[in-house]
């Protein structure tokens, strides 16, 4: 118990020296650098994931968002790789300033679906296209489906949108079969057809064109069918779309 006591004493002034007493009998030029060590690999680590949030910030603003992050979320994992995640989580339900970007979260969001798909050891082989009529079809797990209020894959420092949209952006990002990671703007349309098979796996292409025309009546089926299968066999080119 006494070291476990120690072990909190030590965590809690290298999260936030300014409310917690240094441990017991350390050095404080020693227990800075500690401190310093350890919120440098954090903010490292952030910067080195989240490139365009962090290009939005001046430097003592970004630095304050990492010291807010460090000081006041308990991360859930051992691993580094895993900090992002925890980073969102931060973002999303426990991050309390009212000067943030209204975009911040989906950004963050972004650029992790991106990193997380650079280094994901999943494998999906890529379907052949003359297979796209007879073969079930499931989502690849290379790919990721999003929706957001902002255009989250046109921000930058040259453009900060701080007025939600009328129309939300809807995104497929993938990771092709050299390892690199793109994105697509998608329609609407496109979006509720690729939606349709990551949420409902394992069916034909043609199911998932008729319950499409379900949602839109004053499209005759023909011209749904065909046009379909054209964003279909686009998808399956690029691997987001693979046989179940």
């Amino acid at each position: 118990m006494r070291l476990q006591n120690h072990q909190a004493t030590f965590a809690a002034y290298i999260r936030n020296p300014e409310k917690n007493p240094i441990p017991t009998s350390a050095k404080p030029e020693r227990m800075a650098m500690y401190r310093e060590l350890f919120f440098n690999n954090i903010e490292g680590f952030l910067s080195a994931n989240f490139p365009v949030l962090h290009s939005l910030f001046d430097e003592q603003a970004w630095l304050n968002l990492a010291q807010d992050f460090f000081v006041n979320h308990v991360c859930h994992t051992p691993h580094f790789s895993e900090i992002p995640e925890e980073f969102l989580a931060y973002l999303q339900s426990e991050r309390e300033n009212t000067t943030d970007f209204p975009f911040l979260f989906e950004l963050a969001h972004y650029e992790w679906v991106e990193m997380a798909l650079s280094i994901s050891q999943a494998d999906a082989l890529p379907m052949p296209l003359e297979n796209l009529k007879t073969s079930a079809l499931k989502f690849s797990s290379l790919a990721c489906l999003l929706a957001y209020q902002f255009p989250v894959h046109k921000i930058s420092p040259e453009f900060i949108p701080l007025v939600t949209p009328s129309q939300p952006t809807f995104l497929a990002v993938y990771r092709n079969t050299e390892d690199i990671v793109l994105f697509l703007e998608i329609t609407p349309l496109t979006f509720q057809l690729l939606q349709l098979i990551d949420t409902q796996a394992e069916q034909l292409a043609e199911i998932y064109l008729t319950r499409l025309a379900d949602f839109l009546p004053s499209i005759s089926l023909d011209i749904l069918q065909q046009n379909g299968f054209k964003i279909l066999e686009e998808f399956v080119k690029r691997g987001v779309i693979i046989s179940a």
